[in-house]
């Protein structure tokens, strides 16, 4: 596992990054995806290939673990976070908003153990909950307003969202990512944004 990334990624899946977290890629960003599998349509080496071609491209670093694709489970993702908090020692953790997806909802649940305040884990200041459009088209909670902004080239954003050319669906589309896009960017005075909700924001002075 590398060291001293100011951000460290907590993805569900190959692709999540994209969706919800580009605003923040780049070479001080770290992305650990939880698992990558094989389909009738795509293999698991063809999402890693996709993967390889986004992060040369936005420049950021990645692994990606073994866990079996729709089958998390909170209690084995944990300490596979603490590990990973504790080595690269982060300033800001991203984690996915809880959404129908089981596997977001498990990596949400783990994500919100791992940083809590502790006395011998590494204390993270600042853990953002970031969105996807699943989150967006299908409401699992009503605690998803967004409290925190960052303006985004909406081009770029979708020229790397094609390099997962096997994830383009239509409830994800490019369509959907823009139309958000420019809610989010409406929402602060701008033409295209990105937004999360704050978990917590530490200001040490």
């Amino acid at each position: 596992m590398p060291t001293q990334y100011n951000t460290l990624i907590f993805s569900p899946h190959i692709d999540d990054e994209v969706l919800g977290c580009f605003s923040f890629l780049g070479p001080d960003c770290f992305v650990l995806h939880f698992g990558a599998e094989d389909r009738p349509y795509v293999s698991r080496i063809e999402r890693i290939q996709e993967l390889e071609r986004a992060a040369t491209m936005l420049n950021f670093q990645w692994n990606v673990l073994d866990n079996p694709v729709n089958h998390y489970r909170m209690q084995d993702l944990i300490p596979t976070m603490e590990l990973a908090i504790n080595q690269i020692k982060p300033n800001r953790v991203l984690i996915p908003e809880p959404s129908y997806n089981q596997d977001h909802r498990a990596v949400y649940d783990a994500g919100i153990v791992a940083t809590r305040p502790h006395d011998t884990n590494w204390f993270v200041q600042n853990v953002l909950i970031f969105e996807q459009p699943d989150s967006l088209v299908w409401l699992h909670s009503k605690s998803n307003e967004p409290s925190y902004f960052r303006e985004i080239q909406i081009e770029q954003k979708l020229t790397a969202y094609a390099l997962y050319s096997s994830q383009v669906r239509g409830h994800r589309s490019p369509e959907t990512l823009q139309a958000i896009a420019s809610l989010r960017g409406a929402q602060i005075c701008k033409p295209y944004a990105e937004a999360f909700r704050v978990k917590r924001l530490v200001d040490f002075r």
